[in-house]
């Protein structure tokens, strides 16, 4: 699918091989990019892959941990800067919702990132790239918007530039990125302590939709009452607001009418009603196949009231999971979920791969230009892992990438150079204690978790099969005994065609307790 692919290991290199090439593409996460080209949406010759540059992969902040990580540090001094989070170009949305500073300073987008697909896409999606798509529908961007979050660009000649939101995004897909640029950073300021903010988001499904509407709302009152997030008053007059809007226009779009309206207010259910109509009035949504265009503005009406109302009475954070569940198997490196930092050459990548499959060293020869999931099947024989759509919406190709679920369609081969790879073949030697298996097949070992699938006849066509237990194993190393809930969240991003979800829970419930 591509031709020639590097692996920088600085953002100098990068930029270099930018500018010297004229049909590359970044590609970090690769979730959407992979995607792309195999849709022939893109046809790069060259593949510059800017996930194992050190530092692109870290959450920074100024101040924020020097005022505590729990949401209750004092009111600063209004003349000192507006402390910020600083995204790396390779942060991934399951490492913002795993950063108490990300979920504590900036709800808004945490919940929006917890609200992306499934754990394996946010495993490896990054923020930036889910920016660089540029899609109206993409959630992430509604936050950053309201938050009015900046990006810093590079180049190689031209050096860094700063831009706003409506100076970055200049339509549907369309960015103001230049083809020698690179999205180094994502600046959030953080939400102060006299603002309080939250993300909506209606999909056609919980789990894997795209927003038919979302909301994101930011508020500042007066007066707070203490608490563990500062809940404010409800009688306390609004101070501003920043309304955005997704999925319902070219880009986001900002309801400024209806912030001019709540300024000065206190969230009354009749003013809070009269500011979700004016927000409905700012969309200029289109009919398609997920929703109308009289129904998109409806409900975002709905989504903007039910905002207003939890920031009032200050329960945002209700439901938000203590320990959500990231399918990162408890061994992520500081590099976040991209995955082990190990230093590749930056000439174009050789005809051969080199990792670590299912505990051996293997070499592959004939795998570049594929995805991990070809690579697998048709160079190294394993056909466990399958291929059920090639988008990264049914998880049957769900690996471990140095630990951490990922789907494999969506990641190039040439990454797994110097990783360790497990697939669904490799998963009983990772449990000493896994049983033989007796009968007809004497001699096989399997893991717990597989014995308890056959165990609870969790099994039907089997299609689905290797893919759910890669994720459910995953879940079972980051939470030995997981919650109900919990386990629900590790398969969000596996479907079974056979409907057979019940017996599948009934097995990962059998396995938390041998």
């Amino acid at each position: 699918m591509w031709h020639t692919y590097y692996a920088p290991d600085s953002v100098a290199e990068a930029l270099d091989l930018l500018a010297q090439h004229s049909n590359a593409r970044l590609i970090a996460g690769g979730t959407d990019l992979i995607l792309e080209i195999e849709r022939g949406v893109r046809t790069p010759e060259t593949l510059i892959d800017v996930s194992r540059i050190p530092g692109l992969g870290k959450i920074g902040g100024l101040g924020i941990r020097d005022q505590g990580s729990d949401a209750s540090f004092p009111v600063p001094d209004p003349q000192a800067p507006i402390p910020h989070l600083t995204l790396g170009a390779n942060v991934t949305h399951n490492q913002v919702v795993g950063t108490p500073d990300a979920v504590a300073h900036a709800f808004p987008l945490a919940r929006a990132c917890w609200l992306v697909g499934a754990p394996q896409i946010r495993n490896r999606g990054t923020v930036a790239g889910n920016c660089i798509t540029a899609s109206p529908a993409n959630d992430t961007i509604t936050p950053l918007w309201a938050m009015d979050a900046t990006f810093t660009l590079a180049s190689r000649d031209r050096g860094e530039r700063t831009l706003t939101c409506a100076e970055f995004f200049r339509g549907v897909r369309k960015t103001a990125l230049q083809p020698d640029e690179m999205l180094v950073r994502i600046n959030v300021p953080a939400l102060k302590p006299t603002e309080r903010g939250t993300f909506l988001k209606l999909g056609l499904r919980q789990a894997q939709a795209i927003s038919v509407v979302n909301v994101a709302v930011v508020l500042g009152a007066r007066e707070w009452a203490s608490g563990e997030f500062l809940i404010p008053s409800p009688q306390s007059p609004v101070t501003h607001a920043r309304i955005a809007l997704g999925s319902v226009a070219p880009t986001i779009v900002r309801a400024g009418e209806a912030e001019a309206y709540l300024a000065g207010k206190e969230l009354t259910d009749e003013v809070i009603e009269r500011a979700a109509e004016l927000t409905a009035a700012a969309a200029r949504p289109i009919t398609d196949v997920r929703g109308s265009a009289d129904y998109r503005r409806d409900m975002v009406r709905v989504l903007t009231a039910r905002s207003l109302r939890q920031l009032r009475d200050g329960t945002e954070r209700e439901g938000w999971p203590e320990e959500p569940v990231l399918l990162q198997g408890g061994r992520v490196s500081e590099y976040g979920s991209m995955g082990v930092l190990k230093s590749t050459p930056t000439l174009p990548h050789p005809h051969t791969i080199t990792f670590t499959l299912n505990g051996k060293p293997i070499v592959l020869h004939n795998a570049h230009g594929k995805t991990l999931l070809r690579a697998l099947r048709e160079d190294a024989g394993l056909t466990g892992t399958k291929e059920g759509c090639a988008e990264g919406e049914c998880g049957a190709c769900t690996v471990w990438l140095d630990g951490v679920a990922v789907m494999s369609c969506l990641v190039p081969a040439e990454r797994a150079e110097g990783c360790e790879v497990v697939t669904v073949e490799g998963l009983a030697d990772l449990s000493p204690a896994s049983p033989l298996l007796a009968g007809e097949g004497a001699g096989v070992r399997l893991h717990p978790l597989q014995q308890a699938f056959i165990d609870a006849a969790a099994v039907q066509c089997g299609y689905c099969t290797p893919g759910i237990l890669m994720s459910a194993a995953n879940l079972l190393e980051e939470f030995p005994q997981p919650t109900a809930d919990q386990v629900k969240q590790a398969l969000t991003g596996n479907l079974c065609r056979c409907t057979g979800y019940y017996k599948i829970l009934e097995a990962i419930e059998r396995a938390t307790v041998r």
